[in-house]
């Protein structure tokens, strides 16, 4: 972890905001997660955090990756672009999953060349892969339960379990290659249960699939999901990987590949923001703070994550509930009301954000005119 001696220094050198990503946390948290599930080629989800240094670094430590669209996939081949045209694909075969249901027919054009493997969950996808990517193998996303994740993602993705052989069925028809399932329970999941229960019914639909004739199926993507340890309310990861591993063992033999998608779980808690009180108000008769960052900034996920962040001060003084908002002219640019820190704050003065890595920068704007953070590398 940075120190706060650290921060501050950075904070000088560079002016703020500042946004500042700790290789040694992103490499610690890969090793963390092929410690506790040795048996699951981890394929770090690039939305989380499309930095083209973590990408490298995530490169680097052994990775693979899950790309959602022609830009991230992409920010990965830069990695592996000067190396022979087969071996590339060689590599994309086995690194890269395009984890994205419904795709653009111009990114598949573009993606058939490398024959990678591309998630599904309709019939149309189906017809749409056929005549623009016939050369990619294939993979069936499930619905599954969501329950007691903080981003809830089946209502907008997967096929229903009752559909999901015959959709297989209609792929192996149609002259294409289903090579295994894949699911996600949702992001910051903290209900555990999600996990098993998907894996279960993963076996389900592997066992259906094979008395029905279709038997080419060897893989499993388990997909995200990962929490990260943002409060004590987070159960420790190896908790998890237990629950994961012991279901694994029990219904997939080792012959079958097992994939996951972690994303916040490795991006996190690498990265703290640093940024500068700009001004320092009484509404209401509460006080206010206002900073050079917000939530169409570093804390954007805020509002597309349903994530809150807490601030912290390098400062010490006598304690209230304060309000803390963006630089922004918009009313919707609220950090917090609800912040317990030093009253004694002064213009100039620096709060500090830790675990902040996921979904934040990676949806930064330039709204209002305000430039995003200034993206610091430290311990590469």
């Amino acid at each position: 972890m940075i120190t706060t001696k650290v921060l501050q220094q950075l904070a000088e050198t560079h002016g703020t905001p500042l946004f500042v990503i700790d290789h040694d946390v992103l490499r610690g948290n890969y090793a963390t997660f092929k410690k506790y599930l040795p048996r699951v080629q981890a394929y770090f989800a690039i939305k989380a955090n499309p930095d083209p240094a973590i990408i490298k670094t995530m490169f680097d430590a052994g990775a693979s990756f899950d790309a959602s669209s022609v830009a991230e996939f992409r920010a990965v081949y830069e990695n592996i672009k000067d190396r022979p045209e087969q071996e590339q694909h060689e590599w994309i075969w086995e690194n890269i999953i395009y984890a994205n249901p419904i795709k653009a027919t111009e990114t598949l054009m573009e993606l058939d060349k490398y024959k990678p493997l591309v998630t599904f969950d309709n019939p149309d996808e189906i017809q749409k892969i056929k005549e623009f990517a016939p050369n990619a193998g294939l993979v069936l996303r499930l619905r599954v339960s969501n329950a007691g994740a903080m981003v809830e993602l089946s209502s907008k993705f997967g096929a229903a379990p009752e559909e999901a052989v015959d959709m297989i069925l209609e792929a192996d028809k149609a002259g294409l290659v289903v090579e295994g399932l894949s699911f996600h329970v949702g992001s910051q999941t903290t209900n555990f249960e999600n996990y098993v229960q998907a894996i279960d019914l993963a076996a389900l639909i592997f066992r259906q699939a094979k008395e029905r004739g279709y038997d080419k199926m060897n893989l499993l993507d388990i997909g995200g999901g990962f929490p990260a340890p943002y409060d004590d309310s987070v159960q420790p990861f190896s908790e998890l990987a237990k629950r994961i591993n012991a279901e694994l063992e029990r219904l997939f033999p080792p012959e079958v590949k097992i994939l996951a998608e972690p994303g916040r779980f490795i991006v996190a808690t690498a990265c703290t923001s640093v940024a500068k009180i700009i001004g320092k108000a009484v509404r209401h008769g509460k006080l206010c703070y206002y900073i050079d960052d917000g939530v169409y900034h570093t804390f954007s996920g805020i509002i597309f994550d349903h994530c809150q962040y807490r601030l912290e001060s390098f400062k010490e003084g006598p304690a209230q509930i304060c309000t803390v908002f963006g630089p922004t002219c918009d009313g919707l640019d609220v950090i917090t009301m609800t912040e317990e820190l030093p009253s004694n704050l002064e213009r100039g003065d620096l709060l500090f954000s830790r675990n902040i890595g996921a979904y934040s920068a990676a949806t930064s704007t330039w709204f209002n005119g305000f430039p995003p953070a200034k993206v610091v590398h430290v311990n590469r």
